[in-house]
This record gives structure tokens, C-alpha cells and sequence, in this order.
């Protein structure tokens, strides 16, 4: 199948447009035409090679599309359904055995390892091999190779082009809070950095029925968002100390939950004083590979918790139709957080996701 893909060559980029031949699917896997494509920090930390891959690769792993056909063995999904592709998983090591896929001992390998689980290269620039199934799918590409495990079905109802980032983002930043934290109603809730995670996660809070949503960020236009959104209280740390502000919010006692989205270990640092005698942390941001920070531990002694979240703890085939749901009844508009870009457009989209003018990037296909 010859399409077009978006390939990063070097580290740094850029994002160059080529033609491509896309394998015809194996007995497991999907093809997809692809209908739109979010992109995700993810997918600029390996751009920049933070986290090691091989290069070159096709990137992109919040895809949303229409099958165009199927492997024999598959049985979820048939030519013509809309799906969303989200994170791969092997449904065959001990944890995902036990029903905790999310702590997949193979994720690693099959989300960043450039190559099917077979070893197989499926994406090929003339006789040069590119890096695949990047997150089981290297959806910056015109058709996309994926598997039932990481393919969801998805209601047709729904303008398809708005759907892929509820593959990764969207669903981390609000699975975060409705699936890992799961607060009571009335909790208080502090999120650090107000991009496409931190506003879905901050939608989740409000379904939640979080009584106190605190936001942190240094854009204004952010923060001005997040309230829009349903944040109670928000913080500009560019001229305010979070840390202290927090405190004073909550009355000195700090927050039940503290979600950190940033990726910058610095701001993770200061975000775990924010946690509340009892209350849990979450980190979802991902900053580069090495990064650590200081801990008092005689401050998370006193019963405080603090925990990596992959993918918002979400089981994705049951979490996406559900948000999909919540959008229908006007109680997600993750909407508001997308701005559209072409393929053409990547290099551009990737620069305005970097200098915070563009929320979440979405690629549509013509």
C-alpha cells in the first residue's frame, strides 16, 4: 500500500513528508486509512531522541480512522468500523495474564522498539527500512498497521477527526484522575501544567465532582482555559510560588491528589509538597531518560504516596466509548483543546505545541 508518512531521519527533526509502502496486514494485524491524528509530547520526546529509538521512524500513536481490512485472525473489528488506536500491549506476559496490562513486561519493546512483535519491518522508503509500529501503529502516516489489543471501536456518531487523541492524552490526563485516583466527591485536587493532559484532567476532576480543582501553569491563556473548563482556583507560577498558593488554597493541610503533567523534574519537585497527610501523587509527565528529583523522606513518611500513571490507568476499550459518551452529553468538551494542521503542516504543528500556542495538535488526512 503506497501512502505518505511523516519520518524523522535525526535527532531533532525534522518531519519530512515522504512516500511510503505500507505492508498488507499479517494474520493479526489491521490496516487502517487513517482519518486524523493527534500528536502527543511522546511523540516529540523521541523526535528528540530523550528517549532512544532507532531512526529513522514513522511516529504517531493517537490515530483514529476506518478499517480497510483485516488479518484472518482478526475478529474485533471488520472493514468500514472507526476505531481509535491507543497504547500496545502483549496479552501474554505474566502481569497482563493477571489482568494488569498496564504494567506490561514487553510495552517497552512493543510501543518503542521500531519493529513488529514478529521482528518485522512493515514500512519501507524504497528498500529502506523505516522504524514501525511505533505505540503498535505509526499513525504520522496515511494507513496505519495495528492489532485488536490496541484498536478500539468507536461510535460512529462522532466526528472521527476529533477522536485520536482520546487514544493518549486525553485519556491519560483524565484516566489519571477517574481511573487511578478515583477521588470521592468533594476531594481537592491539584494539577500541574494546564496542556491537553492537564485540561482532560482537570474535565475529569469535574466529573469527578472534585469540590476544590486547583491548576498550575506559566501561560495565561492556559490557566484562563482551565477555568473555562471547571478549574475552581488557578496559578500563574510565573509570578506566584504554587507551592506556597497551594497551601493557602487548602488551608495549609495540601491537596488529596497532586497530578504532575509537566515532564519537568523541577516543577515535579516542588508539586510533591504539595500533597496533603494521606493523599496520593501521580507523574505522568516524562521528562528525559536519567531525570530524578529530591525527596524528603521523612515527608512522605507521613502517609503520603506518590506513583508513575501509564495511560491514565485506563482499560481503554471500556474508558474511550465512555468519554466518547461524556462528549455527546456536553460534560468533556476536549474539543475545545484541538486545533487542526495537514500532514504538510507537522514541523508546524510540533513548533506551536512546543511554544504552547496550539493545545493539541491534530493531523487530518485529505
Amino acid at each position: 500500500m503506497q501512502t505518505q508518512a511523516a519520518v524523522v531521519r535525526a535527532k531533532g527533526g525534522p518531519f519530512s513528508v515522504e512516500d511510503v509502502v505500507i505492508s498488507e496486514p499479517a494474520d493479526d494485524q489491521i490496516l487502517v486509512k487513517m482519518v486524523a491524528v493527534g500528536m502527543c509530547h511522546t511523540d516529540l520526546t523521541i523526535r528528540d531522541q530523550n528517549m532512544e529509538t532507532m531512526l529513522p521512524m514513522v511516529l504517531g500513536h493517537e490515530g483514529a480512522g476506518i478499517v480497510e481490512k483485516v488479518g484472518s485472525h482478526v475478529t474485533k473489528v471488520k472493514p468500514g468500523d472507526h476505531v481509535v488506536m491507543t497504547f500496545h500491549t502483549c496479552g501474554q506476559c505474566g502481569n497482563c495474564l493477571a489482568g494488569n496490562h498496564l504494567s506490561c513486561e514487553n510495552a517497552f519493546g512493543l510501543n518503542f522498539g521500531g519493529v513488529t512483535h514478529t521482528g518485522d519491518c512493515t514500512i519501507h522508503a524504497g528498500d529502506e527500512r523505516l522504524g514501525c509500529s511505533f505505540f503498535g501503529q505509526s499513525s504520522f502516516a496515511g494507513y496505519a498497521l495495528t492489532y485488536e489489543r490496541n484498536t478500539v471501536p468507536v461510535d460512529k456518531s462522532v466526528p472521527l477527526e476529533l477522536l485520536g487523541p482520546l487514544g493518549c492524552g486525553v485519556q491519560t490526563g483524565a484516566g489519571s484522575v477517574l481511573n487511578a485516583f478515583d477521588p470521592p466527591a468533594g476531594s481537592d485536587i491539584v494539577i500541574f501544567g494546564a496542556g491537553a493532559v492537564g485540561l482532560s484532567a482537570v474535565m475529569g476532576a469535574v466529573i469527578a465532582n472534585c469540590t476544590t480543582i486547583i491548576c498550575v501553569d506559566i501561560k495565561q491563556n492556559r490557566l484562563d482555559l482551565a477555568l473555562e473548563l471547571g478549574a475552581t482556583h488557578v496559578i500563574n507560577a510565573a509570578d506566584t510560588n504554587p507551592v506556597e498558593e497551594v497551601m493557602r488554597l487548602t488551608g495549609g493541610k495540601g491537596a488529596s491528589y497532586m497530578l504532575e503533567t509537566t515532564g519537568n523534574a523541577q516543577v515535579l519537585e516542588g508539586a510533591i509538597y504539595t500533597i496533603a497527610m494521606g493523599g496520593e501523587g501521580g507523574i505522568v509527565g516524562a521528562p528525559a531518560m536519567g531525570s530524578t528529583v529530591n525527596i524528603d523522606v521523612n515527608f512522605m513518611l507521613f502517609n503520603r504516596r506518590l506513583r508513575g500513571i501509564i495511560e491514565g490507568d485506563s482499560n481503554s476499550d471500556v474508558f474511550i466509548p465512555r468519554l466518547i459518551e461524556l462528549y455527546k452529553q456536553g460534560k468533556f468538551p476536549f474539543d475545545k483543546l484541538i486545533k487542526f494542521y495537514t500532514l504538510d503542516q507537522i514541523n508546524e504543528a510540533a513548533a506551536d505545541s512546543e511554544n504552547g500556542s496550539t493545545l493539541k495538535p491534530v493531523l487530518k488526512f485529505s
